[in-house]
């Protein structure tokens, strides 16, 4: 696998379009931030890391609306991937659906979202878009 990253972001994705509860994916320390930060915007219901001899598994548990049956991500897209990085300063971070949406990025104070990054003053590089 080539970006590991990428395929996060599609099982996630491609669990929702099949309605799924539950997505399992290896983990790896990247992967466990980025569920992280996933949850604690609301995104996902909740995770769970399974640890395993080689590599361990996350279980994610999606969160849809209670009537609608809609799931809470709209759309999850990848932005930097490994052919292309995309690097963005404090001064130019990006804004997802006017603030509507969150940017998680990779900075060097972690896997942060556009918002916390811009407290905190800090650039980096920007891993995908999340509405």
């Amino acid at each position: 696998m080539t970006d590991p990253i990428s395929d996060f972001l599609t099982r996630i994705r491609n669990a929702y379009r099949a309605n799924h509860k539950v997505v399992e994916i290896p983990a790896s320390k990247m992967k466990k931030e980025l569920t992280r930060v996933l949850f604690e915007k609301g995104y996902i219901l909740s995770y769970k890391v399974v640890e395993g001899q080689p590599v361990g598994t996350i279980k994610i548990a999606l969160k849809y609306h209670p009537e609608t049956k809609a799931p809470a991500i709209k759309k999850i897209v990848r932005v930097s991937r490994p052919g292309l990085r995309q690097y963005r300063g404090v001064e130019n971070m990006p804004r997802v659906l006017n603030g509507l949406g969150i940017a998680i990025l990779s900075t060097s104070q972690g896997i942060i979202t556009d918002k916390e990054a811009r407290l905190q003053n800090v650039g980096g590089e920007v891993l995908c878009y999340v509405y």
